[in-house]
C-alpha cells in the first residue's frame, strides 16, 4: 500500500488545501486515535504547534479526532518539536503530535507525530494510519469519549531538560548571545535558556503574530541574525527555525557556519575529553572536507540520503550518537531522541566554554571545499541513469579529482530536474568539472 498523505516528515501543505483542511483533521485524529486503540487501555497523546494562525484550528480538530475515538489529550500550546518530543517521554504517554510546517511559511502547516519514546515513526505504522482513514469512523459512547486538558508549565519543564543538556561545571557568563527564534515555536523558551545559562541574551524573533514565522528570520534567513550581532557586538548568534529542530551558529565577525561545520565541532568535544566516537553520519551533501578532517581523527563517516529522518536511521543501526546535515539539523542521541536546534546550539557552545577557544579556532584547518552545483531541467521521459556519455564523464571527473573532491548526481524528488554538484578543493576545478558533466548531460 503506497502513502497518500504521509511524506518524509509527516504531513505537510496549505492551509485550506487537501489535506490541510479541519474536516480532514477531525478524520486524522479519529484514525490515529483508532490505531492506538487496537494496542489496548485508554490512551493519551500530547498535542504541541507552532505560532501560525492555523495551529488554532488544527489544534481544535486534531482534539475532536481523538476524544471521538476516545482518546485523552494534553495541550502544550506552542512549544518547539523537540519539546514536544521530550515530554511525550518523559510523562509516559503514547503518541505526541506537532502542529507545524517548519521553516516554512504561515500559510502552510502540517502534522507530525512521535511514539512514546519520543522518536519518528515508522512507515508501518504511517501505512496503519491510512488505512484507518479509508475505513467508517467509529464513534465510542459517550461515557468513554476522550477529555482535554491544558499541560501546565510545558514551557518550564522543557527549559530544565535543554539547560541539562549543558555541562554543569560550565557558564555562559561572559557571552553576548543574539538569540532568534523566527517568531516560531521557541519565541519564549530560547531566550531563557541561554539566560539562565548565564549569558546576556539579545532576542529577536521572537514577537510572533501569527503570521510572521519565518519571515526575514530564523535559520533560513540568517542575515538578520548577522546584522543583530554586528550591531550588539555580541560573541555569537543562534538562529532556529520555525519549529526550532534546526539551527545555525554566527560569529562576532559574522561569518555564518553551517551544520556540516557544527557537526565536526559536536564530535571535536567528544574527543577532547578523551571520549571515544565510532563514527558520525551526515549525508549525500556533506562537505568533503568535514569527512576528511572527521577520519584523520579516526572517526568513521557514513553518508545517508538528504532528510533528518534517513540520518536518524542510520545512527540508529550502527549505534552511534551524533550526526546531522548542512541545513543544521543534529542529532545528539545520548543528549535527544530528536534533532534539537537549541541542545545543538548548546553542545558547541559548551566546547567554545570548556576550551576558551572560539568557534573559527574549534574549525581551524577545516576548511570546507567549495561546491558547484547546477541543475539541468530533464525532458520528459529522459533516462539520465542510461546515459553513456554522462557515465564516461563522471568516471572521468571521479579520476581527476581523487581525493581533492568528489561527483554527486541526483534527481530532484519534486521538479523535473537533474541536480549536478561537483566539490573540490578548488573552485574552478569544481566549476570545470560540473560544467564538462552538464554539458555531458545535454549532448
Amino acid at each position: 500500500m503506497s502513502r497518500t498523505y504521509f511524506g518524509t516528515d509527516g504531513i505537510r501543505g496549505t492551509v485550506g488545501q487537501s489535506p490541510i483542511t479541519p474536516d480532514f483533521m477531525l478524520r486524522l485524529g479519529h484514525a490515529v486515535g483508532r490505531v492506538l486503540r487496537k494496542g489496548g487501555g485508554r490512551p493519551t497523546v500530547l498535542i504541541g504547534k507552532d505560532t501560525r494562525i492555523s495551529g488554532y484550528m488544527l489544534e481544535s480538530s486534531l482534539e475532536a479526532g481523538f476524544a471521538s475515538a476516545g482518546v485523552d489529550v494534553l495541550l502544550t500550546g506552542p512549544l518547539p518539536t523537540p519539546g514536544v518530543a521530550y515530554l511525550t517521554r518523559a510523562l509516559r504517554l503514547d503518541l505526541g503530535v506537532v502542529i507545524s510546517a517548519s521553516h516554512n511559511p504561515f500559510a502552510d502547516n502540517g502534522i507530525k507525530f512521535f511514539s512514546a519514546k519520543g522518536e519518528k515513526l515508522p512507515d508501518a505504522w504511517e501505512l496503519a494510519v491510512e488505512q484507518a482513514l479509508e475505513e467508517a469512523p467509529s464513534w465510542v459512547d459517550s461515557a468513554n469519549l476522550g477529555r482535554a486538558r491544558r499541560l501546565q508549565d510545558a514551557r518550564g519543564r522543557y527549559i530544565e531538560f535543554c539547560k541539562n543538556s549543558f555541562g554543569s561545571d560550565l557558564t555562559l557568563k561572559g557571552l553576548k548571545i543574539v538569540v532568534d527564534a523566527a517568531n516560531g515555536a521557541a519565541y519564549h523558551v530560547a531566550p531563557d535558556v541561554f539566560h539562565e545559562l548565564g549569558a546576556e541574551v539579545i532576542s529577536i524573533g521572537c514577537s510572533p503574530d501569527g503570521f510572521n514565522i519565518n519571515d526575514g528570520c530564523g535559520a533560513t534567513a540568517p542575515a538578520a541574525l548577522v546584522k543583530a550581532v554586528k550591531e550588539h557586538g555580541a560573541h555569537y548568534g543562534v538562529a532556529l527555525d520555525g519549529d526550532a529542530d534546526r539551527l545555525q551558529l554566527v560569529d562576532a565577525q559574522g561569518r555564518l557556519y553551517n551544520g556540516d561545520e557544527l557537526l565536526y565541532v559536536m564530535v571535536a568535544d567528544r574527543l577532547n575529553q578523551g571520549l571515544r566516537v565510532p563514527g558520525a553520519v551526515g549525508t549525500l551533501m556533506t562537505n568533503m572536507a568535514v569527512e576528511l578532517a572527521l577520519k584523520s581523527r579516526d572517526v568513521e563517516f557514513v553518508r545517508a540520503k538528504v532528510g533528518d529522518r534517513y540520518v536518524l536511521e542510520e545512527l540508529s543501526a550502527r549505534g552511534w550518537q551524533l550526526g546531522g546535515e548542512g541545513s543544521g539539523h543534529l542529532l545528539a542521541l545520548d543528549k535527544h531522541t530528536t534533532g534539537d536546534g537549541i541542545v545543538s546550539a548548546l553542545l558547541v557552545l559548551q566546547a567554545i566554554s570548556r576550551t576558551g577557544r572560539s568557534l573559527a579556532e574549534q574549525l581551524q584547518g577545516v576548511d570546507l571545499f567549495p561546491q558547484t552545483l547546477i541543475n539541468v531541467r530533464l525532458q520528459a521521459g529522459q533516462d539520465w541513469k542510461s546515459n553513456g556519455a554522462l557515465a564516461q564523464a563522471q568516471a572521468e571527473v571521479t579520476a581527476e579529482l581523487a581525493s581533492r573532491g568528489r561527483v554527486l548526481i541526483r534527481a530532484s524528488g519534486t521538479e523535473p530536474l537533474l541536480r549536478v554538484m561537483v566539490e573540490a578543493s578548488d573552485a574552478s576545478l569544481a566549476r570545470s568539472c560540473a560544467e564538462r558533466l552538464v554539458d555531458a548531460v545535454r549532448a
